[in-house]
């Protein structure tokens, strides 16, 4: 069976100003599939294993456990055999280093990456309309911060790897981790946990807009490219690489941080969403803009504290009480300035909702959700999976404490 080398309803051609990009040559509708594409390579989060099976991703109780290294699980005998292939990479390097075997995610996925380009002589399933050699690496762009932590990541490929792979030159390595940087997946569940990395060429073909025409959604490791505008012939396909709720310099300073652009859309263009996303406490007498613009600083900077702490609590150094006092702090501190709709209120509450289910608080949870979910269906376009997997957690925490009309009311909002 040969592979089609083209997408049924799509074409590449070259964006304006964008370089390659891909658009429809026939009408789809919200919520049509344009394509789905199997993973080019792909890896599960050391997280999650034990919870989900490592060739197909599937979530469920009683998975098998693999006999060599014991660490690795699946399914059955069909999707172990299906992995070996990749798994072998690791499977006796785990056993050996013990407790020393600490490759990132990216040096895992990277493994994976060389192993099947040495396997397989031809285009695949996930390359119908870009090999994995012409994604885009912006190599030359890389600031050192970054080049410093790729060649930590390339180190540990040669620690971890060398045994079972052959590597290719240094420099080769670091265009491969750069393309991986600026290309790779974050494969999520239905809440938008991360739970593994992938690499999908056709995916990566699509370029970034603040404003876009598709998501893309996970089935086990492949990926789903489903319109939530209606598109007609012609027109470009658009995704969004980052998340959509923060005001426009803060979305184009994230961009222009990992992916080295800066948007045009018309979105960026007017900045039409940035007084709402921003929105200021009514007062009778209003807020001066020196305030607020220092209260926007201290937002942003306490975010930034926000996820250094939150890695040292994941790795037990620091105890989950005390995120829940610096979210509490924080949204104390800017609720003197911010409307409680406020982007950074929200980032807040989100992150404290966050905290709240890890310490099986879902009272507390249901809090901060409840007083995030419409904003941000106002503030999301329309379709966002960030509302759905809002209405969907809160939906199971309804259920769960067996508040189940709520319960079935929020999950009804999911699709």
């Amino acid at each position: 069976q040969r592979l089609e080398l083209s997408i049924e309803g799509l074409e590449r051609f070259d964006s304006p100003g964008k370089g390659r990009g891909l658009r429809v040559t026939r009408p789809f509708k919200v919520g049509e599939l344009l394509f789905s594409s199997p993973a080019y390579s792909f890896v599960l989060s050391l997280s999650e294993r034990g919870c989900y099976c490592e060739f197909c991703f599937t979530r469920k109780e009683g998975l098998a456990r693999c006999g060599k290294c014991k660490k690795a699980f699946y399914c059955g005998v069909k999707c172990q055999k299906g992995d070996w292939a990749m798994h072998k990479l690791e499977c006796s390097a785990m056993t050996a280093f013990g407790e020393n075997w600490c490759p990132s995610e990216t040096s895992r996925l990277v493994a994976r990456i060389l192993a099947k380009k040495k396997m397989q002589k031809e285009r695949c399933a996930s390359e119908r309309i870009l090999l994995i050699e012409e994604i885009q690496s912006h190599v030359e762009d890389v600031d050192n911060e970054k080049r410093e932590m790729t060649e930590s990541d390339i180190a540990g490929l040669h620690r971890f790897f060398s045994k079972h792979l052959e590597l290719p030159d240094h420099k080769d390595l670091l265009t491969l981790f750069s393309q991986v940087a600026c290309n790779g997946f974050t494969i999520e569940d239905d809440e938008l946990s991360h739970m593994g990395t992938a690499v999908y060429p056709d995916v990566a073909l699509i370029n970034h807009s603040c404003l876009p025409s598709v998501i893309v959604t996970y089935k086990g490791t492949s990926a789903e490219v489903r319109a939530v505008k209606n598109m007609n012939p012609g027109d470009e396909v658009l995704i969004s690489y980052i998340d959509l709720l923060y005001p426009t310099d803060d979305r184009n300073n994230r961009l222009r941080e990992f992916y080295y652009f800066t948007c045009q859309c018309q979105e960026c263009k007017t900045k039409s969403s940035d007084k709402a996303k921003l929105k200021v406490r009514k007062q009778s007498d209003p807020i001066e803009q020196e305030v607020i613009s220092n209260m926007v600083r201290y937002a942003r900077k306490t975010i930034r504290e926000f996820r250094l702490k939150l890695d040292a609590a994941l790795d037990s150094v620091a105890p989950p009480s005390e995120l829940l006092e610096m979210c509490e702090q924080s949204l104390d501190e800017m609720g003197a300035v911010f409307d409680d709709t406020n982007v950074y209120m929200l980032h807040m509450m989100y992150q404290a909702m966050g905290v709240c289910l890890y310490m099986q608080d879902p009272d507390g949870a249901i809090r901060y959700g409840e007083k995030i979910i419409k904003p941000y269906s106002k503030l999301y376009p329309p379709y966002s999976l960030n509302v759905s997997s809002m209405y969907l957690k809160l939906g199971r925490l309804y259920m769960g404490l067996e508040r189940y009309s709520v319960g079935v009311g929020a999950l009804k909002k999911v699709t």
